[in-house]
């Protein structure tokens, strides 16, 4: 008699459960540095328009003698131009004197990260801080 035995093909189920074992540890340590990346792209379009705001504000004050108090002001200056996307996802706050001050932008329902978020300029030390910044900031 002739037996031939079948070879077995496939994957058992211990290799499966392995492979998904490895995925998942993958996952646990990628997602946080993702989510990072993704704040911090979020908020670079905050950050740019809030040096430009520093930019034109100062400009402003050497025209004027005075600080703008938002915006609005730095516009019909003629000093910025801030786009209206993203004036719908963010609004900035301006408290600038003559010391520095501070510029903080605040996420509004229109911005994919979520409202309420905050990113913050100090003009005085020129540091941003806030959402998308690196935590030891």
């Amino acid at each position: 008699m002739n037996l031939k035995r079948k070879s077995a093909s496939g994957f058992t189920m211990i290799e499966i459960m392995v492979v998904v074992v490895i995925v998942a540890i993958l996952a646990v340590i990628a997602l946080p540095t993702y989510l990072t990346y993704v704040e911090s792209g979020y908020a670079s379009e905050a950050r740019t328009v809030m040096s430009n705001i520093n930019n034109a504000s100062k400009m402003y004050y050497q025209t004027r003698g005075e600080w703008p108090s938002e915006v609005d002001e730095l516009e019909r200056a003629g000093q910025l131009d801030v786009s209206r996307s993203t004036k719908l996802k963010w609004t900035f706050d301006l408290q600038l004197n003559d010391q520095g001050g501070r510029i903080t932008a605040s996420s509004t329902e229109e911005m994919s990260g979520g409202p309420g978020k905050q990113v913050v300029y100090d003009a005085d030390l020129g540091k941003f801080t806030g959402y998308g910044s690196p935590k030891g900031s």
